[in-house]
């Protein structure tokens, strides 16, 4: 079930609150999935999920990959008969501001800091579709 960008359901957005293990989804040089779990954070008013990760993981490698523009990502959570899928472009940010704001979110989220990583980056994906049920 699609929802509006501008206009999600209540449920859904706090469904997007709750702590979940998520899924993201990047594609390969090949074209092929790769599917890993994480931790997302998801900020409704800027467009904007983010994950926290090391520079040198496949996930990072295959956004990078896919050049300037972005890559084509989504991250999943679900629970039961909910479930949420948020679609969009990534791009990778290594200053400091960035993956300060972004373990900031995540300690919220999960109710706990990151551990140290100095080695952390951020995967930051502008939102361009929403699906399911909260």
């Amino acid at each position: 079930m699609a929802q509006d960008l501008r206009n999600p359901d209540p449920e859904y957005l706090a469904f997007w609150r709750e702590r979940h293990v998520c899924t993201l989804t990047t594609l390969r040089p090949d074209g092929s999935p790769h599917v890993v779990p994480v931790g997302v954070t998801y900020d409704h008013e800027q467009g904007v999920a983010r994950v926290i990760t090391s520079k040198g993981g496949t996930k990072v490698r295959n956004v990078l990959a896919a050049g300037e523009a972005g890559a084509r990502v989504a991250v999943c959570q679900m629970q039961g008969r909910r479930w949420a899928t948020l679609e969009g472009l990534a791009t990778v940010r290594t200053d400091e501001a960035s993956v300060r704001d972004a373990e900031a979110r995540y300690a919220v989220r999960y109710e706990r800091e990151p551990r140290p990583n100095p080695e952390r980056v951020v995967i930051e994906i502008r939102v361009t579709r929403m699906l399911g049920r909260g």
